[in-house]
C-alpha cells in the first residue's frame, strides 16, 4: 500500500473509531448515569455530577482524536497522548473487571477499544508518520 493510500486508511480507521467516544460521550452527558444497565434513578446528586463531568472528558476526548484526522500524519505527539489516556482508563476498568468481574457488553466492547484497537491506532499512525517523514527527507 503506497503512503497516501495508508494514510487515507488510518484517517478513515482513526475517524470511525472517534464515533465511539463522541456518541457515548455525548449521550452520557444528556442522559446521565441512567444510560448504564441497572441504574433507572442516579441514587445521589454526586454521582450524577461526576458521571456527567467524566462523559464530558470521554467526549471531548473525541473531539481531540477527531482533530487528529486531518494531517495525521502530522499530529504523533497529540495522538500519543490521547492514546496513553484512552489506554490508563482501560487500565482501570481492566482493574475493575479483575476486582469485581467484567462488566456489561458496552463496557466490555470499551475495554476492547482501550486495551486493543487504540494501541493498534497508536502503532499505525506511528508507522504512517514514519513514512511521511521518510518520504520528505528523501525530496
Amino acid at each position: 500500500m503506497n503512503r497516501q493510500a495508508e494514510k487515507r486508511a488510518l484517517q478513515i480507521a482513526a475517524g470511525i473509531a472517534c464515533l465511539v467516544p463522541l456518541s457515548v460521550g455525548a449521550a452520557s452527558v444528556v442522559i446521565g448515569p441512567s444510560i448504564l444497565s441497572g441504574i433507572d434513578d442516579p441514587p445521589v446528586r454526586d454521582l450524577d455530577s461526576h458521571f456527567r463531568y467524566l462523559s464530558g472528558i470521554f467526549f471531548m476526548l473525541g473531539v481531540g482524536f477527531a482533530s487528529c484526522v486531518p494531517g495525521i500524519e502530522r499530529k504523533t505527539a497529540r495522538f500519543r497522548l490521547l492514546g496513553a489516556m484512552v489506554v490508563t482508563g482501560g487500565l482501570a476498568r481492566a482493574w475493575s473487571a479483575a476486582e469485581y468481574g467484567l462488566a456489561s457488553e458496552g463496557h466490555r466492547f470499551g475495554l476492547v477499544m482501550e486495551l486493543g484497537v487504540v494501541p493498534l491506532l497508536m502503532l499505525w499512525q506511528t508507522r504512517v508518520a514514519r513514512r511521511f517523514a521518510d518520504a520528505k527527507r528523501e525530496a
